[in-house]
């Protein structure tokens, strides 16, 4: 199977919405444990059409646990971009909230695991 279309299949197993912001990047497939890399697409401009910005790169990269996948953990390797804007010099970032708030989990998984904790 080709390294694209891997890439593909995992990216159905995302929480939703993730691949309208994110790229999968590559897989790491362990014994245990998947671990996908996945980097923040370039298009906030899409979101700012006023201002003039300019792509700086990514703040260092987070990792969530995510579903277990077949008995394996699943990590989310997270790049988050930086934007600036050109006439003001001001850090942009896009407002994401996949993350469960005081965890480092997605939020479906947190939604999940508290469900059938009750």
């Amino acid at each position: 199977m080709s390294k694209k279309r891997e890439i593909d299949i995992y990216s159905l197993l995302l929480p939703e919405g993730v691949t309208l912001y994110f790229d999968v990047i590559t897989i790491h497939k362990e014994a245990e444990q998947l671990t996908i890399f996945m980097e923040e697409k370039n298009n906030l401009s899409e979101e700012i059409k006023d201002i003039k910005i300019e792509s700086k790169g990514f703040y260092p990269p987070v990792v969530v646990s995510d579903f277990p996948i077949r008995g394996k953990r699943v990590l989310l390797n997270i790049k988050r971009r930086r934007w600036i804007n050109k006439d003001t010099g001001e850090y942009l970032t896009r407002k994401w909230d996949v993350v469960a708030k005081g965890t480092r989990m997605t939020g479906e998984f947190a939604a999940f695991l508290k469900e059938i904790l009750r």
